[in-house]
């Protein structure tokens, strides 16, 4: 099971949720450049870019003959999904499995709002949830983020990806019924993405809906692992 984080997210974000998968899952979750043990990097300025750099590290694990599933939310779940189109390419998904999570489908692009100025990012970031109020509120803290979140809104606004392109792995869509970024259809237009399966969930709650059920995401991950996928 790979993570991927959000914009302005770290792979720390999913330690709580990888002490609740069950004994026996490999765990772990892609840590972007320019943010925590990787802080003196600089940044990926795009997610195609982020893709292609992680691409090389999943090659001996999509060689291997147990699932792996690539998980991803909002950023990351584009992250993930170029991950797997560039392993499709060189026909390396076999046993790869996609979880896209609280991210509009390629087909159904919706415009980021345009943040301009960084107490933009910060009211657009807060509106969304998922980043401690308390970190927005530190100044010292926000010497860190600020950066990171820059770097990472630019990403997505610049982000077009291909409305007809197809991944050959089984796609598992969560959503919340809640969240101002992603509407149901928009969600559930990531069907037409996959050849092979495709399950949507919609569950309770805003955009960050799964910290609000985590229990219930990493079952419906953990499910992924499973014979079809799905």
């Amino acid at each position: 099971m790979l993570f991927f984080p959000h914009a302005g997210g770290a792979a720390s974000f999913y330690a709580p949720f990888a002490r609740l998968f069950p004994e026996g899952y490999d765990v772990a979750a892609v840590q972007y450049p320019g943010r925590q043990e990787r802080f003196g990097e600089p940044f990926v300025e795009t997610v195609e870019g982020l893709a292609a750099r992680v691409v090389p590290s999943l090659r001996r694990w999509a060689a291997e003959p147990v699932p792996l599933v690539l998980v991803g939310h909002s950023m990351g779940a584009s992250v993930a999904y170029e991950s797997v189109l560039r392993l499709g390419s060189e026909g390396a998904t076999a046993h790869c499995r996609l979880v896209v999570s609280g991210r509009t489908a390629p087909s159904t692009p919706r415009e980021t709002p345009a943040c301009d100025t960084d107490q933009e990012i910060l009211d657009h970031t807060a509106g969304l949830g998922g980043t401690d109020a308390a970190v927005l509120r530190d100044p010292d803290l926000m010497d860190l983020v600020l950066p990171v979140l820059r770097n990472d809104y630019r990403a997505v606004t610049r982000y077009q990806p291909d409305p007809d392109a197809v991944v050959d792995t089984p796609v598992l869509c969560l959503t919340g019924d809640r969240d101002p970024r992603v509407a149901p259809e928009e969600a559930a237009a990531w069907k037409t993405h996959t050849s092979a399966g495709f399950r949507l969930e919609i569950l309770p709650g805003g955009h960050f809906f799964l910290t609000d059920h985590p229990d219930t995401f990493v079952r419906l991950v953990a499910e992924c692992a499973g014979a079809n996928g799905r």
